[in-house]
């Protein structure tokens, strides 16, 4: 069998040791895109020139700049904070080995520049600060440039100079406050741990952190971090501030430095729910498993569960945020679904603030979190005494629920139970005024859907009263949907001299274009050129598709170059590094978003590629995954309008935007084999809502598929989540691609179908980058596309014409 080859392969050589676990991982995720561009530790003064208009021009610094430092979070402050001329020492060796982005495909951009913190501060004079300290541990690190690592063995800490009594004494003898950087970064096929180094501090930052707070009364920390870490720590030690300032893309040091001096007032917002504890968080005992993870907090992640079941365990609220001013929020009206809030700046600075609207629902008969974020705004930067009015509007479908099980009159639909809804407005998740009520008289019908991607296991989940019920599993007929929806066949005409370019101009049909395509031709529509850093493209891309083959370029189908991203772009040459998404959540801020993508988008068609593989639309359901810095948040709503924001910017170029990974790819760890097994309302409410709100407001020209099961189908071959749910439900009409390579399977409801007619069966379009098996160059055919065309029970001409399409319509706007 093909798919036990294809295992066979991957796990061929793994020792039996205590490491197999770790290197099964990286042998399913070695066809990871390796090739595509050096890594993060690639010496940048030897990497490749930028091409012309690779320079960064004043405005776009200063673009990026901003975004950092509105993304920062001030999470603690007795008053320290502005510097306000107070001369501080600086501790941790990231002050200088400083965390600006993560690691893999969604990051490792060769940026022309980085600006630590320890940069910053020697450049500009308004901060002073010990530079004896300083000058003691750049030369205890020695110069910063360390040589290429293999893929997923990047370090997520740096080891910390040696502190001896004497040095953090004299440092406190000269200085009135110490700031300590705590860094961390986290990447694609690698997993935060709970292990010191990674979730947990190291012997050495907690030896740090004992010297510098016995010796000095201000104490300031910097969380250097992409991912959210343990920061019990935070609360125990004592603590005169503490800002995260994430991995914040080139300019990251210069913005923290002007939070810290006051030229910037910290206006971030927690993207993210922090607790006390690990074993807090509703995922933590369902999280990373090999074959399978099932969702049993279901609904309730995040501040959802928080919330609902254990306020008293959080120890930093989702949208939680300080500033060095203060605002008073008052509401001036209420009507409808529909609260305006006077945010008024009270203090002595100037500042921004975020106003959030949540719902509180009637429990009914579904049972409901205790909060739902359903709105946000942020004000303009406000002078001390300036007011500005904030209009916060929500629908009846943002207040609804799914039911999967029919407890109401509408199963496989989303209602609005009966019942009082209670509107709460304010700054953060745990700081909230009533707005209003909302009532709903009786139990109405919303939107009614079909049964989709419902779970083929059972196993039991969270209710809102604290106890457990069974997940409703699936009732309907995948094979009896597909059959009767196939699409029509498109007759063979023949080259009849029409041009892609033809349809684009009105003077032929797309139809008329697609009838004229031979199977090889249609074939080729449906795949990538073969390999990564396709010769149609500049060097470093992650491949090609549509006009591979040069009978196709001959019809005016041009090839379109997919690079990776989001946090920039993914070449061999220098390229803009931007702000981790996970930060640029903190900003809470959609303007700002767009602004920042839309530079990206614009060096991504100088840079002469047409798709970047972003923004990243998983959510946050653990803090150990990975590849949260490359993800947004724990909240669908937050996620789908900021990556709305992304796709806008990115596609206001002429570019095309790829969200990723659809979906439920919420874990690096096996992800490739591990079954995600989720219910259908939480699937629907929270791990497609980003997804869906992303589609309806940014129109992405691609989408991405991730490479995990999603309740035993492979969402590369997930008929229902890319059909019925993406296309039919959601109405998307654009392309969808796979992730890089595929787990090869065959089809339980269509014997024979395997792989490549199994993918486009499910109306996934282009298999990236075309070839199976990594590092091949040249593209060669595995044959399953093809293999049933033409008999019983296989793959229809109709189909393969669908996908042909769908990839057309794209190409068109590259034109």
């Amino acid at each position: 069998m093909i798919f036990y080859g294809f295992l066979i392969n991957f796990y061929k050589g793994a020792k039996q040791t205590a490491l197999k676990k770790k290197r099964m991982e990286k042998q399913m995720n070695s066809n990871d895109r390796t090739s595509a561009a050096p890594s993060l530790a690639q010496d940048l003064n030897a990497s490749k020139a930028p091409a012309p208009g690779g320079a960064v021009s004043p405005e776009t610094a200063a673009l990026f700049r901003t975004a950092a430092a509105e993304s920062c979070v001030l999470l603690k402050n007795d008053g320290v904070l502005p510097l306000n001329g107070r001369r501080a020492a600086v501790f941790g060796i990231c002050q200088i080995k400083w965390m600006d982005m993560g690691y893999g495909s969604g990051g490792d951009v060769v940026r022309p520049y980085t600006v630590s913190l320890a940069d910053a501060l020697e450049k500009r004079g308004d901060i002073a600060y010990d530079k004896k300290l300083m000058a003691k541990y750049r030369e205890w690190c020695g110069p910063y440039a360390p040589g290429p690592m293999p893929w997923g063995e990047w370090p997520q800490h740096h080891d910390e100079m040696p502190l001896d009594g004497e040095t953090v004494s004299a440092a406190a003898a000269e200085c009135d406050a110490a700031i300590v950087v705590i860094g961390r970064a986290c990447g694609e096929s690698i997993e935060i741990a709970l292990e010191k180094g990674s979730y947990y501090l190291t012997d050495d930052e907690t030896a740090m952190l004992d010297a510098v707070t016995a010796a000095f009364s201000k104490v300031i920390v910097l969380l250097n971090i992409g991912n959210i870490i343990d920061l019990s720590w935070t609360a125990r030690y004592p603590l005169s501030a503490v800002l995260a300032v994430w991995n914040g893309g080139m300019e990251s040091g210069n913005a923290a430095a002007d939070v810290l001096s006051g030229k910037t007032t910290p206006c971030g917002k927690l993207a993210d729910s922090v607790a006390l504890s690990y074993d807090d968080y509703p995922s933590s005992g369902n999280f990373g498993g090999a074959e399978f993870s099932e969702y049993k907090e279901d609904i309730f992640v995040g501040y959802r569960y928080f919330s609902t079941f254990r306020p008293e365990r959080v120890l930093y609220p989702f949208g939680f945020g300080l500033s060095y001013t203060s605002f008073r929020l008052d509401l001036v009206s209420f009507r409808g679904l529909c609260a305006v809030v006077k945010v008024t700046n009270t203090g002595a600075a100037s500042g921004r603030e975020v106003v959030q609207l949540y719902c509180r629902a009637p429990q009914g008969l579904l049972g409901k979190a205790a909060l739902s974020l359903c709105a946000f705004a942020k004000t303009r930067l406000l002078a001390p005494g300036e007011s500005q009015e904030l209009e916060l509007s929500t629908d009846e479908y943002t207040l609804s629920s799914y039911d999967d099980a029919g407890k109401t009159a509408f199963p496989s639909a989303f209602v609005l139970e009966k019942g009082d809804y209670e509107l709460l407005y304010g700054n953060s998740s745990a700081q909230l005024a009533p707005a209003g009520i909302y009532t709903v008289g009786e139990t109405k019908l919303i939107v009614q859907l079909e049964e989709a991607c419902a779970a083929e296991k059972p196993f039991r989940r969270l209710t809102a009263s604290g106890g457990e019920e069974d997940v409703p599993l699936r009732r309907s007929s995948l094979r009896e949907r597909i059959v009767s929806r196939l699409p029509a066949e498109l007759p063979f005409t023949g080259d009849r001299g029409i041009k892609l370019g033809d349809v684009k101009a009105g003077r032929a049909s797309l139809e008329d274009f697609v009838s004229q395509l031979g199977d090889g031709e249609l074939e080729a529509l449906t795949r990538g050129e073969g390999s990564m850093d396709s010769d149609l493209g500049p060097a470093g891309n992650a491949g090609a598709f549509g006009g591979v083959i040069p009978s196709l370029r001959e019809k005016g189908v041009k090839p379109v170059v997919t690079t990776d991203g989001p946090s920039g772009i993914r070449l061999s040459a220098q390229c803009l590094l931007a702000p981790c998404e996970a930060a640029l959540a903190c900003s809470w801020d959609t303007e700002l978003v767009e602004a920042v993508m839309t530079e990206i988008g614009r060096e991504l068609i100088l840079r002469g590629s047409n798709v970047l593989l972003g923004p990243g639309v998983n959510i946050h359901r653990s803090p150990l995954c990975g590849r949260n810095f490359e993800y947004y948040s724990e909240d669908p709503l937050l996620t789908g309008k900021l990556a709305a924001a992304a796709v806008r910017g990115i596609q206001s170029q002429g570019a095309s935007a790829c969200p990723k990974h659809f979906c439920c790819n919420n874990q690096e760890f096996m992800r490739n084999m591990s079954d995600s097994r989720v219910s259908e309302r939480a699937l629907r409410e929270i791990y497609l809502r980003g997804f869906e709100i992303c589609i309806r407001e940014g129109s992405p020209k691609n989408i991405m598929t991730s490479y995990n099961p999603l309740n035993g189908v492979w969402n590369h071959y997930n008929y229902d989540l890319v059909t019925t749910v993406l296309r039919g439900q959601l109405g998307y009409t654009g392309c969808v691609m796979t992730d890089w390579w595929m787990v090869p399977a065959e089809s339980p409801d269509f014997p024979g179908i395997e792989v490549n007619a199994y993918r486009v069966r499910a109306q996934v379009d282009v298999f990236m980058p075309g070839n199976q098996n990594f590092g091949d160059k040249e593209y060669a055919s595995d044959g399953t596309l093809l293999a049933t065309l033409g008999k019983p029970g296989g793959i229809t001409r109709g189909e393969l014409q669908r996908s042909a399409m769908n990839v057309l319509r794209f190409v068109m706007t590259q034109l």
